[in-house]
């Protein structure tokens, strides 16, 4: 992970950032083992195949979680796409809420864009690895971004929440 011209550039699985690293949080009384566990539970639910979403929870690894992802049901990517940035807020919020540590890293960000340098990923990445020279320039990234945009956004909603506390 590395912070350069206001943005802050994350992808490992050891990186708190990734929806790979592992931690339990819950939304509404359910406990997932990461984000990539509440994504993919997410993304059956939507598409009503309660079968695949029963074995992502029973599966304690994110790149299986993802494989049996890949295997839902009456999956429209135009649909999943339209709504996973919405659908993904509440769980990384509760990732990021739930657990002091990571809400100090994600609050340690300050104002930095949070970029997923995925090179793999150009939905939820930008398609580059930090080391690219083109990272620095949003304009030249391959991917959208999503997950760092979604993160942005949960770190500001936590600033705003701690900031209406103080007053």
């Amino acid at each position: 992970m590395r912070t350069a011209n206001g943005m802050t550039f994350f992808w490992r699985t050891a990186e708190v950032f990734s929806n790979w690293n592992l931690g339990t949080f819950s939304v509404e009384g359910r406990a997932f083992n990461c984000a990539e566990q509440f994504m993919m539970f997410t993304k059956a639910m939507l598409f009503g195949d309660t079968l695949m979403a029963q074995r992502i929870m029973a599966e304690p690894n994110p790149r299986k979680q993802k494989m049996l992802g890949r295997q839902i049901q009456g999956y429209v990517d135009t649909e999943w796409h339209r709504q996973a940035e919405e659908l993904m807020f509440p769980g990384l919020l509760a990732k990021f809420t739930q657990d002091q540590m990571r809400k100090a890293a994600i609050l340690a960000t300050g104002d930095t864009l949070l970029v997923e340098a995925s090179p793999d990923d150009a939905i939820w990445g930008i398609g580059l690895e930090e080391t690219d020279p083109r990272c620095m320039n949003p304009n030249e990234w391959l991917g959208q971004n999503k997950l760092g945009r979604v993160l942005t956004r949960v770190r500001d909603a936590i600033k705003a929440n701690e900031a209406n506390q103080v007053l």
